[in-house]
């Protein structure tokens, strides 16, 4: 998961400063060249960081910090601000025209960033929000981009305007517009192609688009696996064609972070959305206060909550936290549970929303499948290898039944073992988020420090 890394080191630098009581200016200096340098290891831009740590530096040396009763608090409170004034400050939405008014979005990127898919999930976002939404396929050169999309195009139920490899691109976009106003579509969505690097005929063809399609938003889709050559992507795009914001794919994979906390600093335009996942659902808004508290370890119970409400049903989530309240929850449960925690995005990715729980830290030592359909399978096979009273009462799973339900699973009995304990972990986790999504929508969520 993205920012693991950093978030532990960060982590244990805000620990070693809590503990001290009270700092001198000389404690904070040391913490935060620490801090620079996990910034560094993170690809975070050197230019950036250098800034960041000069600002925080600024406010935390000062008076009102170090006498105050608790300066460990205020020092890390102080980073959290500057981080996300760092990385935007206020949530940027896609500026849409009102009404039946088409609004025009060219998607640009290099090959291998996912722009065609991210450009399939951005219409689902498009058309959950009511509107009207057009696929175009301007990309002609990458074998198999078109059809790429029109599959896409479909699962979202969205249609794509498409006419084969042979015509150009600029012609592609104006006949797609002539098309958007003869059937009223309003938002009409432009998949271009990429290059396997930044190059002058690429640049040329978007501005030829540009030229001849009133384009209202042009939008750079940059892989943030690849740190500070996605920022620099991002800085050349924006230089030669003008870009109005970001697209971050890949998030959820083994990335560093850097170019997160870098790209709205280095080219001043906003990160609009993160891909963290390979679903066509798997497309959040990029919040700058909630990604830094992840960063930090405070979580994102706000987003696991806007997850939790679209993903569960409501009266199924109610009959599961009765029997949790009256120790009824069993595998049976655990099953029917699993299937809503995929749909959220997996077991990790909700870990990683929890205050403190991240799974660089405190969960390393939980197995988290990065395959959550085999995973799901397994859980499956082990539980229908229970009785239907070890469903019920997991209490009673001694070695013996465990060897037993391992060889009618087909497993080994280490996989029933770490099954017993996701489920534990599950019943914790679980017994603590309606207390935790409660307080924080009535804003009484404390942060763990």
């Amino acid at each position: 998961m993205a920012f693991d890394s950093l978030s532990d080191k960060l982590q244990n630098i805000f620990k070693n400063l809590r503990g001290k009581g009270r700092l001198t200016e000389a404690d904070v200096k040391a913490a935060l060249k620490e801090v620079k340098m996990a910034l560094l290891e993170a690809d975070v831009n050197f230019k950036v960081v250098k800034q960041f740590v000069k600002s925080v530096e600024e406010r935390a040396v000062g008076q009102d910090v170090l006498t105050s009763l608790t300066p460990g608090q205020m020092v890390i409170k102080i980073v959290n601000e500057e981080m996300v004034s760092l990385m935007g400050s206020e949530t940027t939405e896609i500026t849409i025209k009102p009404g039946n008014d088409i609004t025009v979005i060219l998607m640009a990127g290099l090959q291998g960033a996912g722009k065609t898919t991210t450009t399939a999930k951005l219409a689902g976002k498009f058309k959950e929000k009511g509107k009207k939404p057009l696929l175009v396929a301007c990309d002609v050169y990458r074998p198999a981009a078109v059809e790429q999309l029109q599959i896409n195009g479909e699962k979202q139920g969205v249609e794509v305007f498409a006419m084969g490899t042979s015509q150009n691109p600029v012609d592609i976009a104006k006949a797609a517009m002539n098309h958007a106003k003869m059937n009223n579509f309003n938002v009409v969505i432009l998949d271009t192609a990429g290059r396997l690097h930044v190059d002058e005929d690429m640049m040329a063809e978007l501005q030829n688009i540009k030229e001849q399609v009133t384009v209202d938003q042009t939008i750079l889709v940059v892989d943030s696996m690849t740190g500070q050559d996605a920022v620099n992507v991002a800085a050349s795009f924006n230089e030669k064609i003008g870009i109005d914001g970001v697209i971050l794919t890949k998030l959820d994979g083994d990335t560093r972070g850097g170019a997160a906390l870098s790209i709205k600093a280095v080219t001043g335009k906003p990160i609009l959305y993160v891909g963290m996942g390979e679903k066509l659902s798997d497309l959040e808004q990029f919040y700058p206060d909630r990604m830094a508290s992840r960063i930090l370890g405070m979580g994102d119970v706000l987003t696991l909550i806007e997850k939790a409400e679209a993903q569960i049903d409501a009266d199924k989530a109610k009959e599961m936290e009765q029997k949790l309240k009256k120790a009824e929850f069993d595998f049976d449960d655990f099953l029917e549970y699993m299937g809503q925690i995929k749909n959220m995005g997996g077991i990790g990715s909700i870990m990683n929303m929890l205050p403190g729980m991240g799974l660089g830290s405190q969960m390393k030592n939980v197995a988290v499948p990065d395959d959550a359909e085999a995973n799901l399978k397994r859980t499956e096979s082990i539980i229908y290898s229970m009785t239907a009273k070890e469903r019920k009462n997991p209490d009673i799973l001694n070695p013996s039944r465990k060897n037993r339900i391992a060889k009618g699973a087909g497993v080994d009995i280490s996989e029933v073992n770490r099954l017993v304990k996701q489920f534990e972990q599950m019943k914790k986790m679980m017994k603590q988020m309606p207390g935790m999504m409660k307080g924080a929508k009535k804003g009484r969520f404390k942060l763990p420090f």
